[in-house]
């Protein structure tokens, strides 16, 4: 299994501080926010690029791709009917596929609630429609960067938009990529009916990444969600792509939370 923490969970530490935490305590992947790098992509540079990707390495960690895509920006929507704003918000995403690009990664987890969620007047399927459209017009450039976008399925309290798994499935359907696969989270599944592990298993042929967290919003292992029948599951269907931990409680520190997360997804397996 190949472990990673994404980087907002440093706070603000010293990147080289958050680096050698995570190297310590054993992971081997860092996930990047975007906005921990600049208030938009093209503020980052290409120095600020190279300089981050050297640092990480010095640590012996690999950049594994990015999360939060909208997260911190203003003016992109991914389901809205505006042809023009759909339009400038897949220019983004591209620039971001090339910063994942840039940073060695090869994966863009695509949640970003408050850029999804659709108004009372559209429909759940008029929205998946506008979706589709737009990331269609990303895969060219997913494909020149060798990067995928990862679907993110987030639960009601997040918002309205793939609230299941079985909807981001059927997005993913629509667009019609191997670029566009499928990202599960434990906080997130944890709002479904059926049982995590089911689905899991029920979509283990385009699942490509996955965040190991707790409904509380700590790390795996810290609060109520049982995580050895997950990990089971990842190993019987030999997922073979990273976990991340994704935490959104950042009270603890981040020396316990991903000392405890780490701690705690091992002993899961043992």
């Amino acid at each position: 299994m190949k472990y990673a923490i994404c980087n907002e969970t440093f706070g603000d530490w010293p990147v080289e501080q958050g680096f050698e935490l995570a190297r310590r305590c054993g992971y081997t992947g860092i996930e990047v926010a975007p906005f921990t790098l600049g208030n938009s992509v093209g503020e980052i540079s290409a120095q600020q690029r190279k300089d981050y990707v050297s640092k990480a390495n010095d640590f012996g960690l690999e950049i594994i791709g990015l999360h939060w895509l909208l997260a911190k920006t203003s003016g992109y929507h991914l389901t809205v009917d505006d042809a023009a704003l759909r339009s400038k918000t897949r220019d983004y995403f591209i620039a971001l596929t090339e910063l994942c690009r840039d940073l060695g990664g090869k994966v863009m987890v695509l949640g970003s609630p408050l850029q999804r969620n659709f108004p009372a007047t559209m429909s759940h399927q008029e929205a998946m429609v506008n979706a589709s459209l737009l990331l269609q017009q990303v895969v060219p450039a997913l494909e020149s960067c060798n990067v995928r976008i990862a679907v993110e399925p987030l639960g009601p309290q997040e918002g309205n938009f793939l609230n299941q798994a079985a909807q981001a499935r059927e997005l993913i359907d629509m667009i019609g990529s191997d670029h566009v696969q499928l990202h599960l989270d434990v906080k997130a599944m944890s709002t479904e009916e059926e049982p995590i592990e089911e689905i899991i298993q029920k979509n283990s042929d385009i699942l490509i990444h996955f965040h190991a967290n707790d409904p509380n919003r700590l790390g795996p292992g810290m609060g109520s969600v049982d995580q050895r029948p997950i990990f089971e599951m990842l190993h019987q269907i030999q997922y073979d792509g990273w976990v991340s931990v994704e935490v959104f409680d950042y009270s603890l520190g981040p020396e316990r939370l991903l000392r405890e997360s780490m701690a705690n997804m091992l002993a899961a397996q043992s």
